[in-house]
């Protein structure tokens, strides 16, 4: 006998998990207030600017580390396949940011995000494992970042 998750019930957690995530806090594992958004609205470009322990990217390299990893899932998602990505180049790249291009940040990080939570509310699929497992891996990898990211915070705010 096969069993199968219906596809509304895999859509529908996996929605809540993207907005505990991202943008508010359910309760189901961030604490209230935590969210990445509700994070990032506490951090000034100075901040997000700096390497931390002098050997880390800086918090913007994690912002735009996100938005790419959205994007690759996007993408993905549209055309059925993960293609190959260099995914050290935003962490080479990225240094210090004024207040202009951290505001740029948000809005990008904002608009992939909504863009994901488009395509799920539109009613993939789910044809294929990769797919699951990219979405799934997604919140999981960006959870990591928030992680890193407060825990940044909080050596920031001691220094």
């Amino acid at each position: 006998m096969t069993t199968q998750i219906q596809v509304t019930h895999f859509t529908a957690a996996l929605y809540l998990l993207l907005e505990e995530t991202f943008d508010t806090v359910q309760g189901i594992y961030l604490d209230k207030g935590t969210s990445l958004f509700e994070t990032l609205a506490t951090i000034s470009a100075a901040e997000a600017s700096i390497s931390v322990g002098g050997k880390c990217a800086p918090l913007a390299a994690q912002v735009k580390h996100i938005t790419f990893y959205l994007d690759v899932l996007e993408k993905a998602l549209l055309v059925g396949h993960f293609e190959q990505n260099d995914w050290g180049k935003i962490w080479r790249e990225t240094g210090a940011v004024t207040a202009a291009e951290w505001d740029v940040l948000h809005m990008a990080l904002r608009a992939s995000y909504n863009r994901i939570k488009v395509l799920i509310a539109q009613g993939l699929e789910w044809t294929d494992e990769e797919q699951i497992g990219g979405a799934i891996a997604t919140i999981v990898h960006t959870a990591y970042h928030l992680g890193e990211i407060r825990q940044a915070l909080c050596i920031l705010k001691e220094e």
